[in-house]
C-alpha cells in the first residue's frame, strides 16, 4: 500500500466540487507560482513551521536543537531553515510547549485515508458530495493518488481532483477512469510568460488537458486572476480560444488575495507575493461578462 504525505484534511468543504466534501491536501508541487497562498504545499517533505506570535522566548528549542539551526533574537528565535530541513530528530518540537513550533506534513496510506473520509459518508450521500484531492499538486504523488481514488470509488464516493495539470501523462491516463471531476487550473497560455511566473513550461499541462477533454471527462477550469499577469486581455482571449477548441464549457475565477502571506515567513520560504497589486486590470464582473459573451459558464470559485 502506497504512502502519501498530506498537510491537512478539511471536512465540510462546499466550494471544491458538488455537495459537501472532504478536502485532502497533498504535499509537493512542481510549480512555484508567484501568487501561491500555500507555501507549505511546495515541499513534498514534512516541514517545521514557526508561528512567531505564539513564541514566549523560553529558548528551550535553542537548547534542544541538535543542528544549531535555532538562534535567540529580539524576544523570539531565528531559524536557519537550510539546517532545519536536513534534520529528522525534530527535538525542538518536543520542548515547545506553546506550539510556536509544529510539524506540517504527515504520512498515511490509502486505506488509512479511506477510514478518515468514510466518516463523512452520510454527508456525501445526502448532498451529492465526496472527496476532493488538492494540494500542492496531487499528481506529484501518483501511486498514492491512484490507490486512494480507487478505494473511494469502490466505496461509492464521488471523486474530484484539483490540479495544475503538471504531471506525467501516463499518470493522468491511469487516474482518469477513477476521477469523476477535474478542477483544472489554467493560469497562462503564453508558454514564456507561464515559465516566468510559475517556474515551469505549460506544454505538459496543455497536453494533459487536451487528453482529458478528448476523453470527455467532466472538467471545470479554474482561473486565478492576478493583476498584470493573468488578467490581461490577451491571456483571457487565449483561454477562451483554448476552451472553444477543446469544447470546455465551465470556468471558475479565483481572484488574488494575500491571506497566505504570513505563512511564507513561518516556513522560511522566499516569495514575491508582496510585489503583486490586489487591484485587477478588470473588475471580476467584467471578466465574467467576457466569458459569458463567448458562451462559457463562468462564476467565482
Amino acid at each position: 500500500m502506497s504512502q502519501g504525505t498530506l498537510f491537512d484534511i478539511q471536512h465540510f468543504g462546499v466550494h471544491d466540487g458538488p455537495g459537501i466534501r472532504t478536502l485532502v491536501f497533498m504535499k509537493g508541487c512542481p510549480l512555484r507560482c508567484s501568487w501561491c497562498c500555500n507555501p507549505e504545499s511546495h515541499s513534498a517533505m514534512p516541514q517545521v513551521r514557526y508561528i512567531r506570535f505564539r513564541c514566549k522566548a523560553c529558548h528551550r528549542c535553542t537548547e534542544a536543537c541538535t543542528r544549531g539551526a535555532i538562534t535567540p533574537i529580539n524576544g523570539s528565535v531565528l531559524i536557519n531553515y537550510d539546517k532545519c530541513r536536513a534534520c529528522t530528530s525534530r527535538t525542538c518540537l518536543d520542548v515547545c510547549y506553546h506550539e510556536a513550533l509544529n510539524l506540517t506534513g504527515y504520512s498515511l496510506d490509502a486505506k488509512e485515508l479511506l477510514t478518515i473520509v468514510s466518516k463523512d459518508l452520510v454527508f456525501y450521500r445526502n448532498s451529492g458530495g465526496g472527496v476532493t484531492f488538492t494540494g500542492g499538486e496531487p499528481l506529484s504523488q501518483p501511486d498514492f493518488l491512484l490507490e486512494s481514488l480507487r478505494l473511494c470509488q469502490d466505496a461509492g464516493i464521488h471523486t474530484a481532483i484539483e490540479t495544475c495539470g503538471y504531471g506525467n501523462p501516463d499518470s493522468v491516463k491511469a487516474i482518469s477512469p477513477h476521477t469523476d471531476l477535474f478542477l483544472f487550473d489554467i493560469k497562462i497560455i503564453n508558454p514564456d510568460i507561464h515559465l516566468r511566473h510559475t517556474g515551469q513550461s505549460n506544454d505538459v499541462i496543455i497536453r494533459n488537458l487536451d487528453y482529458l477533454a478528448k476523453e470527455h471527462k467532466h472538467i471545470i477550469l479554474r482561473f486565478p486572476l492576478i493583476s498584470g499577469i493573468t488578467d490581461t486581455e490577451e491571456n483571457i482571449g487565449e483561454i477562451i480560444g483554448l476552451m472553444k477548441k477543446l469544447n470546455l464549457q465551465e470556468i471558475q475565477l479565483e481572484p488574488y488575495h494575500t491571506l497566505g502571506e504570513s505563512k511564507y515567513e513561518e516556513f522560511g520560504v522566499l516569495h514575491t507575493e508582496n510585489l503583486i497589486p490586489e487591484i485587477l486590470n478588470y473588475p471580476v464582473e467584467t471578466v465574467i461578462e467576457r466569458f459569458h459573451a463567448a458562451g462559457i459558464a463562468c462564476e467565482v470559485a
